[in-house]
This record gives C-alpha cells, structure tokens and sequence, in this order.
C-alpha cells in the first residue's frame, strides 16, 4: 500500500507530501525494516526518529522534520491502530456448529454462528447473530448474549448472566463466578451465603485473558458500555464498573465497589470493598485505596494519596537513612552537651 494512501485513510498529513513508499506492514520503532511503517507516542522514544529503518513514521503535530516521512496527527497512538489494521486481519471463522458440541434443544442461536469443538450451550440459552464460540466454551443456562459475540477457547459465562453487543472475552476469562461471600455461624465456622445475583456486561466491553466478574450476592454486577479490561483481574460481587473505564493487569475491585465513568486502574491497583472512585480518577501502578476517591483525582501508593504529595514522600522516603543518621550524631551531640 502506498504511503499517501494510508495517510488519506486515516486522516493524516503527510510530510513530504509527495512521498510514495510502498508500505508492507507496521513494526516497532527499534526493530522496523524498509518497507514498514512505526509510530512515536511517547516523547522517550524521539531520539529513535533518527535512528530507525522504517519508511515512514505516525509522529504528532508538533513533531521536528527529519529525514524520515512523517505522517502528522493530533492522536499518534490512534492513528497507529487503524493503520495497523490495514495489514492486519484477526483469522475468520466460518459459520457453522461443529458435531462435537452440544447445544440444548431449547437454546435459541441467531444466524451466522461459528460453534466450535466441545462447546456447551445449555438451556434456555438466547445468544444473537454472528457469534463465535471457540472450543470449550461453556454456556451456562439461562443466559442471553447479543450480537457479534466472540469467546476465545475456554471461557465460561455462568447462569443468568446477560451480555449485550460486539462483546469479546479471552481465553479463560469467567463471567459470574460465586461471589467470595461467607458469614460465621455460631461456632465460628464459615457459612456460605448463596450468591443469587447475575452479572450485566454492556455493550463493547472486552475483558482479556484468565479474568473474573463475580456475580451479585443479590442484584448484580455491571460492567458498563465500552470498558476494558485486562488480563488476570478480579471484579468482586456487585461492584459497578462505568463506562470508558480501563482496568489493567491483576487490579483487584472487592466486593461492592463503584467506579466511575472514564476510570483508569494501572496494573495491579487494589480497591477495597463498599468504595467509590469518582469519574475521570486515575490511581497509579501498585497503588490501593480503601475509601472514596474524589472525581479527577490522581492518586497513588498505599494506602492511596494525591500523587503529588506521594512523590514528595517517596523522595523523602530514599533519604531516610541520610535522615536517621542525621538525627543520631544531633541526639548525640546533645547528650554529650548535657
């Protein structure tokens, strides 16, 4: 594909505007060869314009000419995604149900359904058009799924759950699993408490590889419209999740946890149960909180505070021994004056 081609189709300038490389494919900055187009959205990898192989690079606006055709954009890192997708396609599955699966008679399966091996589809089960189900996906009774769903192999959606729209799930990802809820009785053993809520996925979600949404101990868990969410992360019983939000590998929600809407949890973020994070919040790598978090507020560390004070702290906190020593020779000297 020619170079002023992909810049017409997403929207780029191109920088000379008569460059006509062929363009075969996208690759990475450091390692890119002729013939390959890359992206800089991170300022840390400018100096990489000088050096890199690629024939062109996706940079934004303000981005210094160099000796490399530049295709200009106000979203580099977007403008990388839809080029990407001119050379990359994600394998076709054709419709059909493979003989290996088994699907209730009374489930009902709208057209252009691709069934894998193994499938299970249990009763009363409602999915819509153009589904895919690789194998070993499991469908527990009573569900309903809208349409252009697509599970990867081993995904399991409980009873009763509902899914919405152009919904994707990775591999071993569990949708209404029980959620952790246990009461002792009278001689101080763990007693389950039945778990007869659902989970709600919205539409556009997509939840990554070995993930669990755990399903209402009452009511139900929500997962709101375009949310996403990684690989190896908890969502506990009835926490709502709100639109646009992000949550990232191994962050963990306990049990009744309300985020807002266009959220981002960085990886590994904890979040105790019965709290509230406000819209636009963005709470930092590693961090846990265990009370409300104000609307656009960044936070970070444990327990969580501003990231502004926490860096202040953390600079204060590499210098303890300097400080401890400090501390020791004043209370030294001060004995010794006594």
């Amino acid at each position: 594909m020619k170079l002023k081609d992909i810049a017409a189709r997403i929207g780029a300038g191109l920088e000379p505007a008569d460059a006509d490389a062929e363009i075969s494919g996208v690759a990475p900055i450091e390692s890119a060869a002729p013939g390959t187009i890359t992206f800089i959205a991170n300022p840390k990898y400018a100096a990489a314009a000088r050096t890199t192989q690629a024939s062109a690079i996706i940079v934004d606006e303000s981005f210094p000419s160099g000796g490399t055709p530049l295709l200009r954009t106000r979203n580099p890192h977007f403008a990388y995604a839809r080029t990407a997708e001119l050379f990359f396609h994600a394998p076709a599955y054709a419709p059909g149900v493979h003989p290996t699966a088994v699907i209730d008679p009374s489930a009902q399966i709208g057209a252009g359904a691709s069934i894998g091996p193994y499938v299970v589809v249990d009763r009363d089960v409602a999915i819509g058009e153009n589904c895919t189900l690789l194998p070993h996906v499991v469908i527990y009774r009573g569900v309903t799924i809208g349409n252009n769903f697509f599970a990867h192999a081993h995904v399991c959606v409980r009873e009763f759950c509902q899914i919405g729209n152009n919904v994707l799930l990775h591999n071993g990802v569990v949708i209404g699993s029980d959620g952790f809820g246990f009461a002792k009785d009278d001689q101080g053993k763990w007693y389950k408490v039945p778990q007869s809520g659902r989970v709600v996925i919205e539409d556009h979600v997509e939840i990554q590889a070995n993930s669990c949404v755990d399903r209402g101990s009452m009511g139900e868990t929500r997962i709101g419209r375009n949310t996403k969410i990684d690989n190896l992360t908890q969502v506990g019983h009835n926490c709502v999740v709100a639109e646009n939000s992000l949550l990232c590998a191994q962050v963990g929600l306990a049990g009744s946890t309300e985020i807002g809407r266009n959220v981002i949890l960085a990886g590994q973020v904890g979040v105790a149960g019965h709290c509230k994070i406000g819209d636009g919040v963005v709470i930092t790598a590693q961090s846990g909180t265990h009370g409300d978090i104000a609307p656009g507020s960044l936070i970070s560390g444990f327990p969580a505070i501003d990231n502004k004070q926490w860096l202040r702290s953390v600079a204060v906190f590499n210098r303890l021994p300097e400080l401890a020593r400090a501390v020791r020779e004043l209370a030294a000297k001060q004995g010794k004056e006594k």
